[in-house]
C-alpha cells in the first residue's frame, strides 16, 4: 500500500497554512476595529490567549502589527493594544480626466497619506507618460515617500484598455491616452506594478468596499456626471465584457432621442444625449429657467439640486415662486434617467442599483423617489435604487480600495514565512 504524500507549505490543513489563516483573520479584525488587545483578538478570533499571544508576537516580528498603547477606563490592569503597522506597505490611486490628473497615497490601512493635483490643460500625446509621473511624484513627496517604496499603482480612466490590443476604447475625449505603445512605456517608467481600470467600474468597488453596495454581491452601479456610464459587479466581481465596455451605456439607443450614428466618433450615444449632463440645462431652458449651459456636470447638479430644495419645500407646503418649473425638471430628469435604466434592468434585472455620479446624486433622495418611481412603470421587475455613499472623489477611492485588496493579499500572507 503507497505511502501518504508529505504535506507541502501550501496544503490546506497543514499547520503552516492555519497559521497564516488565523494571522489574515487577525489583520483584518484589527483593520475593521482599529487597535485590539490580545484577549479582545482571542475572543473574536475563537483563539486561546496562548495562541493569540503566539500569534501577536509573529506578526510583530514580520512587521504586520506595532504595539500601540494600553487600554484604559477598565478595571485591573491596563492591556497592551495591537494595530495593523501602516508603513508595511503603500499604494497609489490616479484619477485621469481631460483636464487634470489626481493622484492619492495610502498606507495599508486605508489611511491616505498624501494626495496631488496636476491640471493638465489641452496635452498631447507626448505628455502623458511625463505627466503621470509628475502627478504620482507629487503625491508620494506628499506623504514622505519614494516612488519604489509603493506596492502598487492603479490608473482609473475613462473608457477602458482593450486586453486584446492594450489600447484605451470608449474615451476619445481624453487626447494622449490611445498611443498602441503607452502601457509598455508606463511599465518602463515605473517600478511597481501598475493595474488600469475604468472609472465608473472604480466608483462601484468604493461602493462595494466601503458604501451603499457593502452587503451585495450583485448590483449594477450608474454614473451620471461628465458622462453616463455603468458597473456591472456580479457574484462579486466586475463585469467588464470582451473588449472592456461593459457598462457603456452612454451608447445606448434609447426612446425620446433620435439615433446616434457612429457612436465611438461621435464619443456620446442615446442615453447620453436622452439623460446626461448636458441635457438637464438643456430641460431648464425649456422650462422657462434662466442658466447657463456650460460647464455642463456643474450646471446639471446646481439645477437638480435647486430642484430638489423644491421638492422640499413642496413636501413641507411653503413653495416659492419657480418651484414649479424646478418640480417639472426633476420630473423629466427622473424619466430620462428611467428610461435607459429600464433596458439595463431589463437584460441584468439586477437586485440593486447605486444611483451615483455628481449630477444624479445632486437631485438627493427627491430624484431618487421619482427614478424608482418611474422605473417601476418601465421595466418589469423592481429593483431597489439607493444613492451612492462615496460622494467626494469616488473613482480615486475606488483605485485605492482596488490597490489596497491586492497589496494586503500579497503582504499578510505569512504562509511562507
Amino acid at each position: 500500500m503507497a505511502g501518504t504524500p508529505p504535506t507541502t507549505p501550501g496544503t490546506p490543513g497543514t499547520p503552516r497554512v492555519l497559521r497564516a489563516m488565523n494571522d489574515r483573520a487577525a489583520l483584518d479584525l484589527l483593520l475593521a476595529h482599529g487597535p485590539l488587545s490580545r484577549t479582545r483578538i482571542g475572543k473574536l478570533t475563537g483563539l486561546s490567549k496562548p495562541t493569540a499571544s503566539q500569534l501577536l508576537a509573529r506578526l510583530e516580528a514580520a512587521g504586520l502589527v506595532v504595539a500601540t498603547g494600553t487600554s484604559e477606563g477598565r478595571p485591573g490592569p491596563n492591556a497592551q493594544l495591537y494595530a495593523v503597522n501602516a508603513a508595511a506597505a503603500h499604494v497609489a490611486a490616479l484619477d485621469v480626466t481631460p483636464e487634470r490628473i489626481l493622484a492619492a497615497v495610502a498606507d495599508v490601512t486605508g489611511a491616505e497619506a498624501g494626495r496631488f493635483e496636476l491640471r493638465t490643460p489641452g496635452r498631447g500625446g507626448h505628455d502623458v507618460v511625463r505627466q503621470v509621473l509628475a502627478a504620482l511624484d507629487g503625491a508620494v513627496k506628499e506623504a514622505g515617500l519614494t516612488r519604489a517604496e509603493l506596492h502598487r499603482v492603479v490608473i482609473g480612466t475613462p473608457g477602458a484598455f482593450d486586453p486584446n490590443t492594450g489600447r484605451l476604447r470608449y474615451a476619445s475625449h481624453l487626447p494622449g491616452w490611445h498611443s498602441p505603445t503607452l502601457l509598455d512605456e508606463l511599465a518602463a517608467a515605473l517600478p511597481m506594478p501598475v493595474e488600469y481600470e475604468n472609472d465608473v467600474n472604480l466608483a462601484a468597488v468604493a461602493e462595494q468596499r466601503v458604501g451603499a453596495a457593502r452587503d451585495d454581491q450583485d448590483f449594477v452601479l450608474l454614473w451620471n456626471q461628465e458622462g453616463i456610464g455603468a458597473a456591472l459587479v456580479i457574484g462579486g466581481r466586475l463585469h467588464r465584457g470582451w473588449t472592456g465596455g461593459a457598462g457603456e451605456i452612454g451608447f445606448l439607443p434609447v426612446p425620446g432621442t433620435p439615433l446616434v450614428r457612429q457612436v465611438a466618433k461621435a464619443n456620446s450615444g442615446g442615453f447620453q444625449e436622452l439623460a446626461g449632463a448636458q441635457a438637464v440645462p438643456r430641460i431648464a431652458r425649456s422650462l422657462g429657467i434662466d442658466t447657463p449651459e456650460q460647464p455642463y456636470a456643474e450646471t446639471a447638479a446646481a439645477l437638480l439640486q435647486r430642484a430638489a430644495e423644491a421638492a422640499g419645500r413642496a413636501e413641507e407646503g411653503a413653495p416659492d415662486d419657480g418651484d414649479e418649473a424646478l418640480l417639472d425638471l426633476l420630473g423629466q430628469t427622473a424619466h430620462r434617467i428611467a428610461t435607459g435604466l429600464a433596458s439595463v434592468v431589463a437584460v441584468l434585472d439586477p437586485g440593486l442599483v447605486v444611483l451615483s455620479g455628481g449630477v444624479t446624486c445632486a437631485g438627493g433622495e427627491p430624484l431618487r423617489a421619482l427614478i424608482q418611481s418611474e422605473l417601476a412603470d418601465l421595466a418589469a421587475s423592481r429593483p431597489r435604487l439607493v444613492l451612492g455613499e462615496v460622494i467626494e472623489q469616488a473613482v480615486l477611492r475606488g483605485a485605492l480600495e482596488s490597490a489596497l485588496a491586492v497589496t494586503r493579499d500579497e503582504v499578510f500572507d505569512t504562509s511562507a514565512r
